[in-house]
């Protein structure tokens, strides 16, 4: 049996994205405040409704900053794999926050439709404005992990979504100072929340798809058999799982039938390096079983030999 090193501890990464949350809370309840006073005092729904979603974005912020936090925990006897599903558990209820609060910002403006209120567009305009900047510059703390982490991407496309929510709601003040439309505030408000519901609909299903053990989107299971069923010496695949420990760790268990004087060890070392640099896949458990027939069931001859490929 080879096994590989124990799980890394945290990374000047790691440090760098706790720092991020810690910043983009701060700056996001800070302007959560700034917000609901002027939103107030403009009697603006739109402002109020940004300020109601910056708040649920917030609290998405950290049950992020907590799933990630609760993920970096070692394994423990209790939980071998330690607590990196708290990660996806945070992108899930991310995902929750976000609709509730396009349901409440939908209601709200469908009321404002019925009984259309003055606003004042000049303070609705400089608050969102402050919104577009804090918004961005929360969104470009988490720039880099986006693209490797479903957690870190779901804080980015928040803070990215309420850019582009702020400058609609900037819009929605220049339009009522120019024309003087009533309407133009809970219109924009509607489309804040269609925008809000388009990008929380891809990190739902993604975090509900992983919370269910399903195959990662980074993986497809089709092109990983076909690397197997390739390999020289293997005549059989079969009990190929493929999983998500947390939203960047995945994990994959096999058996494959193979010669009995095949290479054993070049193999296994082969397969391990190869599924990390082609697949994304870093840890890797592959049970060699001696002959040519498929068993599902594990019976039978074989030669358990585990690899487990190294924390990413």
């Amino acid at each position: 049996m080879t096994n590989s090193t124990a799980p890394a501890t945290p990374t000047t990464g790691a440090n760098d994205r706790g720092r991020a949350f810690a910043i983009g809370v701060a700056l996001n309840t800070a302007f959560v405040a700034l917000e609901v006073f002027y939103g107030l005092q403009a009697d603006s729904l739109a402002l109020l409704a940004d300020a109601g979603h910056n708040l649920s974005d917030v609290l998405g912020l950290v049950v992020a900053w907590a799933g990630f936090l609760v993920a970096r925990r070692p394994p423990s006897d209790s939980h071998t794999y330690g607590l990196q599903r708290g990660s996806i558990l945070a992108a899930l209820a991310n995902a929750v926050l976000l609709l509730l609060a396009v349901g409440g910002l939908t209601w709200g403006a469908i009321d404002r439709l019925v009984t259309p209120t003055p606003i004042a567009g000049a303070t609705v305009i400089w608050v969102a404005g402050a919104g577009v900047v804090i918004n961005t510059a929360t969104a470009l703390l988490f720039l880099r992990g986006r693209g490797e982490d479903l957690n870190i991407r779901g804080a980015f496309l928040h803070m990215a979504a309420d850019a582009l929510v702020s400058l609609g709601v900037m819009v929605a003040g220049a339009l009522y100072l120019w024309q003087g439309w009533l309407w133009i505030d809970p219109v924009i408000s509607l489309a804040i929340g269609v925008v809000i519901l388009a990008g929380t609909w891809s990190l739902l299903r993604q975090s509900l798809h992983l919370s269910l053990d399903g195959v990662p989107e980074s993986v497809r299971l089709a092109e990983v058999r076909k690397y197997l069923t390739g390999l020289p010496g293997v005549s059989g695949v079969h009990d190929l799982h493929v999983w998500s420990l947390g939203t960047s760790e995945v994990a994959m268990t096999v058996h494959l039938n193979v010669a009995p004087e095949l290479a054993r060890e070049e193999l296994l070392r082969r397969i391990s390096e190869e599924l990390r640099r082609r697949f994304g896949v870093g840890h890797v458990t592959v049970q060699l079983e001696a002959g040519s027939g498929a068993c599902p069931s594990g019976l039978g001859e074989h030669v358990p030999v585990n690899v487990l490929g190294e924390s990413q």
